[in-house]
């Protein structure tokens, strides 16, 4: 009980129990769509040069990763609610 209340006690003030506005989270979703988007780039380029179906779905998949990762930040930034995060979010996994 009393190790639950110092770990609350420490870890809230790096990590806000909400998404909104958590820095930290944005952070994180920041450096994933930095990344998905230079990978999506790369995509596009490989397909560019192949022209093959493979490729076209490796670069949509791709490019749902980095669409993943705007959901998110728009989550964390408060223009997107949650239960449309969710509904998105789930959906793009099931499409990928």
């Amino acid at each position: 009980m009393i190790a639950s209340l110092i770990v609350r006690a420490v870890f809230s003030a790096f990590v806000p129990l909400t998404v909104q506005g958590s820095p930290v989270l944005l952070t994180v979703i920041a450096c994933a769509g930095i990344g998905t988007s230079a990978l999506f780039v790369v995509s596009l380029v490989a397909y560019r040069r192949r022209q093959t179906g493979q490729y076209r779905l490796i670069s949509a998949a791709v490019g749902v990763l980095v669409l993943r990762s705007l959901i998110g930040a728009g989550t964390v930034l408060g223009a997107v609610p949650m239960p449309v995060h969710h509904f998105v979010e789930h959906s793009f996994d099931f499409l990928i």
